[in-house]
């Protein structure tokens, strides 16, 4: 497929087929394109929706590619969050696995360095001394002793290789935001997902409703790819659509700026450890819990406050941390 015809059509507003998005990234991942082409096509996507056919076939060219691991018989959950609102808060979804991992759920988490955030998931996880591999048996090991693996995407994504240096050049979101929880190489049955924004979350509702996923999918009305406890989060799940408040996980709503991140690593990593430390804020403490305990109710069926109770458990009696410093030694 040429690459001069399609921009030509989608310059012209007219939308692609799902065979024909799974067909451009996979010539993506052969090199076929050279970089300015894949910088326009990328581009249009920042000027335009995105179309459900056009995510799905985006998803399957790069589930398809990935290398997978398969880690279904512990019934995992990944949380991850499409990245992407411009909030920039502190490592919600990561410290959430870690505390979800202390609390007894399993946990295959995904992530990636910030492309659109001073620091993302990898960034933290590399600065805090965690080995990246894509050896089913150091994973294994990981989720069997700490209850986590850490899953860093280009080690899992190859087909992606001539794209990350554009997304670094071009520092702005683009669809593979919208893409990055949808292709875990490990295929968790269990999953929790942030998204920007509401139209995005009936695309993803819609495109896991035709999988066998367990999911919960979830976006703060104010703009978060989480649950901020800044107001009211929209969830879409299996059975059900439903509006979460603060008060549902019984804690009063925070400011945004209770939960903003470090403006670097380094400053990152110290909330990070804090918060596992036991020496977090109370509205630091409160959001992690809320995000670790929809996973635990998401894979154990429970109430939105009994999985923040399960959680809050888990991060006082320093169980998250020690997912964390088991994770440390193995990779030593």
């Amino acid at each position: 497929m040429r690459m001069k015809n399609l921009l030509n059509r989608l310059i012209n507003h007219e939308t692609i087929s799902k065979e024909e998005a799974k067909d451009v990234l996979v010539n993506i991942s052969k090199g076929d394109y050279n970089q300015s082409q894949i910088a326009s096509f990328l581009t249009v996507y920042m000027m335009r929706s995105i179309t459900v056919e056009e995510l799905e076939g985006f998803r399957d060219a790069l589930l398809e590619l990935c290398v997978a691991v398969h880690l279904s018989h512990y019934n995992p959950i990944d949380l991850c969050g499409t990245g992407g609102d411009g909030k920039d808060t502190f490592n919600i979804s990561t410290l959430s696995s870690f505390i979800a991992a202390g609390a007894g759920i399993k946990v295959t988490k995904h992530g990636n360095y910030g492309v659109s955030s001073t620091c993302g998931s990898s960034n933290v996880m590399e600065h805090l001394g965690i080995r990246f591999s894509n050896e089913k048996d150091f994973l294994e090991r990981s989720i069997d002793e700490a209850g986590i693996c850490v899953l860093h995407a280009p080690l899992f994504h190859p087909a992606m290789k001539n794209v990350a240096p554009i997304r670094r050049e071009l520092g702005v979101k683009t669809f593979f935001n919208m893409l990055g929880p949808m292709v875990n190489p490990a295929f968790p049955k269990n999953q929790i997902v942030g998204v920007f924004n509401l139209e995005l979350a009936r695309m993803y509702g819609y495109l896991y409703q035709n999988t066998d996923k367990n999911f919960t999918i979830i976006h703060a009305l104010d703009g978060y790819d989480e649950i901020s406890l800044t107001g009211d989060t929209k969830t879409i799940s299996n059975h059900t659509e439903s509006m979460l408040s603060p008060k549902d996980f019984g804690v009063a709503a925070l400011q945004m700026k209770d939960i903003a991140g470090g403006d670097s690593i380094e400053s990152s990593a110290q909330i990070f450890m804090d918060v596992l430390n036991g020496q977090g804020t109370t509205a630091q403490n409160n959001v992690v819990c809320a995000n670790a305990g929809m996973a635990i109710a998401t894979v154990e069926g429970l109430t939105p406050i009994q999985g923040f109770e399960r959680a809050k458990e888990s991060l006082l009696s320093g169980k998250g941390l020690t997912a964390l410093k088991k994770v440390q030694e193995l990779s030593k």
